[in-house]
């Protein structure tokens, strides 16, 4: 079973999997990092110095001034600025992907396929492209 386990683990497509996985993960970091440093930050300004990571629905009745607060009483929040935060790093990174994916379709090498067959060139009927005399008109056809 450890063989079996080894020969598994060693095949190419489980290694290229696994870095895909590890850069995967580091890129979804360097996304979030964007999205919450950067980006929020700059929509929040244009929108009315709104800090979208502490926008939250206090559901205990209790007044708290900010999330973090809620959090250490233990209320109970609905914390949609973070959801909107997550849902923009969702994009950004889907977005990001799909580009990354469109990209290497194009480098993809197209499949062609050689033809079978040949016009006649007297009465361009399809012939077998190994044929020497038309089937049709019993031309010689020279290569």
């Amino acid at each position: 079973m450890i063989q079996e386990f080894k020969k598994f683990a060693l095949k190419g497509n489980v290694i290229d999997m696994a870095v895909g996985v590890v850069i995967g993960g580091a890129f979804g970091k360097i996304v979030t990092s964007l999205v919450n440093d950067i980006i929020m930050p700059i929509v929040g300004n244009l929108v009315g110095k709104v800090d979208f990571s502490n926008l939250y629905i206090n559901l205990s009745g209790k007044k708290f001034n900010s999330l973090a607060e809620a959090k250490a009483a233990g209320a109970a929040t609905i914390n949609y600025g973070l959801f909107l935060n997550n849902v923009l790093d969702f994009l950004i990174i889907s977005f990001s992907i799909f580009i990354v994916i469109r990209q290497l379709g194009k480098f993809k090498k197209k499949e062609t396929v050689a033809p079978t067959t040949k016009k006649c060139p007297f009465c361009l009927s399809e012939i077998p492209i190994e044929a020497t005399r038309c089937s049709h008109c019993t031309s010689y056809i020279e290569e």
